[in-house]
């Protein structure tokens, strides 16, 4: 598994393709699955394989179910994952052909109390040539926000959380039970 931001900025430097990244929901998940990868089907069918890669997140989870589609559909797969991944004993998608591991003390989005990205988004945003969000946490609408303020083509498909998560994920905090399931991405991103 090849390390570091800077390695990844040199891959996809090097391979010379146009680099599509999804963001959306990772481990909360989607409420229609089968509709988020309708959405990603339509948009992978609008792509090249011969001259357009696909980056995601690197985990299975969530919006990570597209790479198995890009796969089938001929793309060449990447993914550009934090350190916690490891760290928290999270896998990488078996359908995923070169995973970039950033060091980054954060799973991804701002910096606690500022509007930078964390090293692991910011290597997101920065190796993207086009950013796709089906859906999405903070972290989604964090690096969608950044990528439009750097005049970087963007899309926002909105599409719910998976409800019994994000009701098990508020009760285990301790929160009130949510009734809005369309995730922070669509609240910033109407």
């Amino acid at each position: 598994m090849p390390d570091g931001a800077e390695a990844a900025r040199r891959y996809f430097a090097g391979r010379k393709k146009s680099v599509l990244s999804f963001l959306g929901y990772s481990g909360s998940g989607y409420e229609d699955e089968a509709a988020m990868l309708e959405h990603a089907a339509q948009v992978l069918n609008e792509a090249d394989p011969r001259t357009t890669l696909v980056n995601i997140g690197a985990t299975p989870d969530g919006i990570g179910a597209v790479y198995a589609l890009a796969r089938r559909l001929g793309f060449e797969t990447t993914g550009i994952v934090s350190t916690q991944a490891r760290e928290n004993g999270v896998l990488s998608s078996p359908f995923v052909d070169v995973v970039f591991e950033v060091q980054d003390d954060t799973w991804g989005g701002f910096i606690k109390g500022t509007t930078r990205l964390s090293p692991t988004s910011q290597t997101i945003v920065d190796c993207s040539d086009r950013l796709v969000a089906i859906g999405g946490g903070e972290v989604a609408r964090d690096e969608l926000l950044v990528a439009q303020q750097h005049g970087k083509p963007t899309q926002f498909i909105a599409a719910d959380m998976n409800h019994a998560a994000a009701r098990a994920k508020a009760a285990k905090s301790g929160l009130p039970t949510p009734t809005d399931f369309s995730g922070p991405a669509a609240a910033a991103l109407r």
